[in-house]
């Protein structure tokens, strides 16, 4: 398959989970759309934002209900390619033991409910599953420990799964962002001090945009990437390199 090919989608089914307020899960269902896909996304809110009401098909969904994610999967015939992007933080709240659960509810053991209930479809399909890790999957952070600890778990997770699958055709991979210019990191960035610390370390200059995502994403969705497993990507301007 020539390389141009192998970013075509057309016809592909995708499911974005964790796509409803406009930040790195907008931006990679937009650019599966651009590449042909039929993209449906999901989200925690009721509706997502305004840019995306009406674009895609929408399920409110609670990543953490194993149920609800279950009878998602139930209504979705087939799928080519399953995002999961759900995500939370509670900066300075993550101590609290009920709100260290909730984070890992929701970032750890979503990805779990979600990868049980779509391994049939990824396995008929032989798709791929890309999970959204973080560069704190590698960092420890004083500020969002459950928060790091989810993600080094996605990581993880990430590995197992593609070990698991493989063997029925199914390639599991995961991205792990840097500082990204989202609704979720608006409080870090709100705080001067360490807006200028993530600009100082970081070699690319800048605070990574949703948009950065979208092309790694696309590459380990696609058949360019078909002997890439089990990978855990940077994508963060460099700052775990330093």
């Amino acid at each position: 398959m020539g390389i141009n090919a192998a970013f075509d989608f057309t016809g592909r089914t995708v499911l974005v989970v964790g796509a409803s307020r406009g930040g790195i899960g907008s931006a990679i269902a937009a650019g599966f759309t651009e590449c042909g896909a039929l993209v449906r996304i999901t989200g925690a809110e009721p509706e997502p934002v305004a840019q995306d009401q009406g674009r895609y098909p929408y399920t409110q969904l609670d990543v953490a209900d194993a149920g609800a994610v279950q009878r998602l999967a139930d209504s979705v015939p087939t799928l080519d390619v399953l995002v999961n992007c759900a995500g939370i933080a509670r900066r300075d709240e993550e101590y609290d033991p009920v709100v260290f659960a909730r984070v890992l509810d929701v970032n750890l053991c979503g990805v779990l409910h979600l990868a049980n209930a779509f391994q049939k479809h990824l396995m008929a399909s032989h798709g791929s599953m890309l999970n959204i890790a973080s560069m704190y999957s590698i960092f420890g952070s004083p500020r969002v420990p459950a928060y790091g600890a989810s993600k080094a778990g996605v990581a993880q997770l990430t590995r197992s799964l593609a070990l698991a699958w493989a063997g029925q055709g199914v390639r599991v991979n995961a991205i792990a962002p840097g500082f990204i210019v989202t609704e979720q990191s608006a409080r870090g960035r709100a705080d001067p001090t360490h807006y200028q610390r993530v600009l100082d370390r970081t070699p690319a200059g800048r605070w990574g945009m949703p948009a950065d995502i979208v092309g790694p994403a696309l590459f380990l969705a696609s058949s360019a990437a078909g002997f890439v497993t089990g990978a855990v990507l940077p994508v963060d301007g460099g700052y775990t390199a330093v």
